[in-house]
């Protein structure tokens, strides 16, 4: 009927997101011109209202397109953001659904794991430093959507001299909203205390030789496959510099789990802290 009347995408599967649509926006303030109906069905489909936001919002602020909103839904960027720092809380659930990823220090860029499923590496497939390095520039694009907002690519393997001798950094990149250059350091192994010592070196010299009035302090990421609290802690405290390191994996995580840990992470939280 409808059909005959308006003309296609008035489809049973259509009708259902309109009216969910409608259900979901009553304010019509609060929907931007600025995402297409494909992005708000994918977006009906997420029940839980802060994380339906977070999506919409940093859907906008980066200008993803359906396809790699969809792939950031899939990698469970939202609880991997919550649960990057070991600090989830309701303030944090707030912030990242009324405003999505806030650029505004570099502990805000990073993710914990970081997902390279795009690569196709099995999981337990031993890879090179230089293999994984490799096939991250090959993959250029969907590693900087990765990566998050405002990266830009500079090189792989550039050199810092020192005393007549060389030194290369894995993959430096500038993000434009915190005006900072960032270093990459990839290690297949898990976080050695030498690699965080290496990277200093790095920054320090960035900062010195590299960096200009304009930009601020540079900032250094080890990508590894695991590290353990403890020795994290003391490998990276202390520094002057702003160093973190984040897990990869070459797969997708488990999306419950995640979840799980996020929601025990937030009870945890309102038992010590009612108010």
């Amino acid at each position: 009927m409808l059909t005959k009347e308006f003309g296609k995408g008035f489809s049973r599967a259509n009708l259902y997101n309109m009216r969910l649509f409608y259900l979901t926006y009553k304010k019509i303030q609060s929907v931007t011109g600025k995402l297409t109906w494909t992005h708000y069905c994918e977006l009906l489909s997420i029940s839980d209202a802060d994380k339906r936001s977070f999506y919409e919002k940093e859907t906008i602020n980066s200008g993803w397109s359906v396809r790699e909103m969809k792939r950031q839904m899939a990698t469970s960027l939202y609880e991997r953001l919550l649960l990057s720092d070991g600090k989830t809380n309701k303030e944090t659930v707030l912030a990242l659904a009324r405003h999505g990823v806030e650029m505004s220090s570099p502990s805000d860029m990073i993710k914990d794991p970081y997902v390279f499923e795009f690569l196709g590496i099995p999981e337990n497939k031993p890879v090179m430093e230089s293999d994984l390095e490799k096939a991250l520039v090959q993959q250029i694009e969907r590693f900087l959507l990765e990566l998050g907002r405002g990266f830009m690519f500079v090189g792989t393997q550039q050199r810092v001299t020192l005393n007549n001798t060389h030194y290369y950094v894995d993959m430096v990149f500038y993000n434009k909203i915190l005006r900072a250059y960032v270093l990459i350091e990839l290690k297949t192994t898990k976080l050695m205390p030498e690699a965080v010592g290496q990277l200093n070196m790095y920054l320090n010299y960035y900062a010195a030789e590299v960096n200009d009035e304009f930009d601020n302090p540079p900032i250094g990421i080890i990508l590894c496959t695991d590290k353990d609290s403890v020795s994290a802690e003391y490998a990276l405290g202390g520094m002057t510099n702003n160093i973190f390191a984040s897990r990869y994996v070459y797969y997708i995580p488990n999306k419950d789990q995640l979840i799980a840990q996020v929601e025990a992470v937030l009870q945890s939280w309102h038992q010590n802290d009612p108010q």
